[in-house]
């Protein structure tokens, strides 16, 4: 059994606001094995996975990690997942790899600016955009830079203020920005926007399942950095 089971077992009990005491007893279990379950001590049989599946109402493949939708339907390639920004004909030309990162990233963007503009805190849409266009900016830099043809007079910062490091102190900057806008508005908590799971599966079916993806892609690849920098 991979971690994923363990940690999508938590998280589905603590997202319906129960105690592993109340969940164990549904199960039929004791909480102590519940416990040994979701923190990966003791793998479950065949049998509690099913009781699992049922009670949280997901599929086994999404208990398993094996999915992000919870009714166990895949994202098997680029022509599967919906580009909301320019519908299901826009392929970039030669590379499968290329169109399917550029769904997932505008899909997500969409459901980002949304939930924003939904917020309608101004700074933190400010700062947003201004945080994923430096991002863009300084890719977009590396590549031009990197070719046979490349000129930095394109650019208006020099090269060695690019090269030391501006735009990254920009986007630290950008994302103080951000979050001092965010935090700020938690004191008026009924302007924020529904944040479940349920609410934004349906608020954007397809979309939200990108940024499901690029979440739980973007957690095992930081978690597996900073495990190899622990073993180092």
């Amino acid at each position: 059994m991979n971690a994923d089971f363990a940690r999508t077992l938590a998280l589905l009990r603590q997202e319906r606001g129960i105690s592993q005491r109340q969940a164990a007893q549904t199960l039929g279990i004791s909480q102590a094995l519940l416990s040994h379950y979701e923190n990966g001590v003791r793998e479950p049989g065949l049998n509690f996975v099913v009781k699992a599946c049922d009670y949280y109402h997901v599929s086994a493949d999404f208990l398993l990690g094996r999915t992000l939708n919870r009714d166990g339907a895949t994202i098997l390639d680029a022509e599967t997942l919906c580009d909301t920004a320019e519908g299901q004909d826009s392929v970039l030309k030669g590379s499968v790899m290329a169109t399917l990162s550029k769904k997932l990233i505008v899909n997500s963007v969409g459901v980002l600016f949304d939930l924003l503009g939904r917020l309608g805190n101004k700074k933190a849409i400010k700062a947003a955009a201004n945080y994923l266009s430096t991002g863009l900016y300084t890719l977009y830099r590396h590549l031009r830079q990197a070719s046979p043809d490349g000129n930095d007079g394109f650019f208006s910062i020099s090269r060695e203020h690019f090269m030391a490091g501006l735009p990254r102190a920009d986007m630290i900057l950008t994302e103080m920005e951000y979050t001092t806008a965010l935090y700020g508005q938690r004191k008026e908590p009924e302007q924020f926007p529904e944040m479940s799971h349920d609410a934004l599966t349906s608020a954007y079916p397809g979309a939200y399942q990108s940024l499901l993806q690029i979440v739980h892609v973007c957690g095992e690849r930081l978690n597996r950095e900073m495990a190899d920098h622990v073993e180092q």
